[in-house]
């Protein structure tokens, strides 16, 4: 595909709030790092969310130069304010998905229908599924035509139960990620707490953690230029 040809990269945000203290929705870096590399490579890029609107977002921190960049972009603003609603979302529309970590995720992705239909239909017509952080929660009820879990047999990356401790937050979430996309079949990977990691198995990549934001945009980009 060129970049004259492709079609957007559709990025889901969770429209869930009120997790804990300072921790609502959407960790705002998992966004901005991978849409600098995106959008520097000429793809275009598309925001779509569970509920559609404006998103809770968390961890603005304006020290970090993307950050603040995006923060005061007023075109950025605004489109981030008015995403599309997934429901509403085609997948033909699309040249890849990819979905924003944050913990906001993990309520509101699992059980999601559309979730679980843009991501399908994607993966079957050959197209990226990506997801950074607590995004692949998007993955662990996702299955193929046929039944069977997408992430089953595949290598994923996704934010560690032992960095979820580490945030005290594994007894406030719904479950554990890496332990529940091992019982998915997953061959789950993983770098120390905090290290970036990306792994790519076919269309699918993922990354464990915030810090690897950008090597996440950087696989999608060079999977949609291949």
């Amino acid at each position: 595909m060129t970049q004259t040809t492709l079609k957007p990269v559709l990025f889901v945000l969770t429209s869930y709030s009120d997790v804990a203290h300072n921790i609502s929705g959407f960790f705002f870096s998992e966004l901005t790092h991978l849409l600098h590399v995106i959008e520097q490579a000429g793809i275009p890029a598309a925001f779509a969310s569970i509920q559609g609107g404006e998103p809770p977002v968390y961890a603005v921190d304006l020290d970090d130069d993307m950050n603040a960049r995006y923060w005061n972009d007023d075109a950025f603003r605004n489109k981030l304010s008015h995403t599309l609603k997934l429901s509403e979302a085609k997948s033909d529309d699309y040249s890849a998905v990819l979905f924003v970590g944050g913990h906001g995720t993990m309520w509101d992705f699992p059980d999601s229908p559309d979730v679980q239909r843009i991501i399908r239909e994607l993966y079957e017509a050959n197209k990226p599924v990506a997801a950074v952080c607590h995004g692949p929660a998007a993955l662990v009820n996702a299955t193929l035509s046929d039944g069977r879990y997408l992430v089953e047999g595949k290598r994923v990356a996704a934010f560690t139960d032992a960095e979820e401790r580490a945030v005290k937050l594994a007894e406030v979430v719904p479950f554990l990620l890496e332990t529940t996309l091992k019982s998915r079949g997953a061959h789950h990977q993983a770098a120390g707490e905090w290290q970036p990691l990306t792994v790519v198995d076919g269309n699918l990549i993922t990354g464990q953690n915030p810090q690897s934001a950008t090597g996440v945009g950087e696989a999608l980009r060079d999977k949609l230029n291949g």
